[in-house]
């Protein structure tokens, strides 16, 4: 029996035997030290061998390994200590509390299906602070997809050429503990975008999975250019918007950057 098959019963201790002397189930140690890294826990008295409470999330960590999981190289370092974050503190309170709850309670809040959504002008710091909720998930062990929607969308036009290719892309999208979408609203609004993105978020909210998301929406713009059906499930999953407001803080960067410059020469 595969160990792959999260419908298979457990094998049979010889072949758990075997698969620890070829080496190709115990590659990772086990997250919550019970098994020895293949997904099951042997008893050697009765000679059969069980589930370890880490196989459901390593067989949905197998199904989801070819979609975009790494923190882009921009972001690597983000922190609450570090600016931008820390600058958003000091004139967006309220909103990098709600972050840093969320955060503080990731495990529970992915378990539950909770996401969270920012919405905010070009340059605000919605990405940063969504990206700091997917780096959050990463180092807890977490499955977590990260794209903005535009390549989501390319990404699921591709996969369209059989059935099977779009069944599958979308089975991996719904499996994955957290999918992070930047820049709700980018795509041109079309009936094909609309009835995608309503695929996407309702599997979501169907399989209770968490969702965090951007949008430079404003909120009475939100129903006209994702549709209703898909902002009523976004509310569901994520509850109130995160709203940001201000200067483009890369464009003040910027300034402040060539005013040193400036004096420097």
């Amino acid at each position: 029996m595969s160990a792959e098959n999260p419908a298979a019963g457990p094998p049979e201790l010889p072949e758990l035997i075997s698969r620890r002397i070829t080496g190709a189930a115990a590659t990772d140690s086990c997250p919550l030290g019970i098994c020895d890294g293949s997904g099951f826990v042997i008893d050697e008295a009765t000679n059969t061998a069980s589930d370890c409470a880490c196989r459901a999330a390593r067989i949905a960590g197998a199904r989801t390994k070819s979609l975009a999981g790494r923190i882009p190289r921009r972001y690597l370092g983000v922190s609450f200590d570090r600016p931008p974050v820390s600058d958003l503190a000091r004139t967006a309170p309220d909103q990098i509390r709600s972050v840093r709850r969320y955060v503080g309670a990731i495990e529970e809040n992915l378990r539950s299906g909770r996401g969270l959504w920012i919405q905010g002008d070009v340059g605000t710091g919605k990405t940063t602070l969504a990206m700091l909720v997917s780096k959050a998930a990463l180092d807890a062990g977490h499955s977590v997809a990260i794209y903005s929607l535009p390549r989501l969308l390319n990404l699921l036009r591709e996969s369209m050429d059989s059935a099977e290719g779009k069944l599958d892309f979308m089975d991996r999208l719904t499996a994955v503990d957290l999918l992070h979408i930047d820049d709700l609203g980018a795509e041109n609004r079309t009936d094909w975008v609309l009835e995608q993105l309503y695929s996407i978020v309702n599997a979501r909210y169907e399989a209770e999975r968490a969702v965090v998301a951007t949008t430079n929406l404003m909120p009475d713009e939100l129903s006209e250019r994702l549709g209703e059906r898909t902002v009523s499930r976004l509310v569901e999953i994520c509850g109130d918007l995160i709203p940001l407001y201000g200067e483009d803080k890369r464009r003040e960067f910027r300034a402040e950057r060539a005013t040193f410059a400036e004096r420097a020469g």
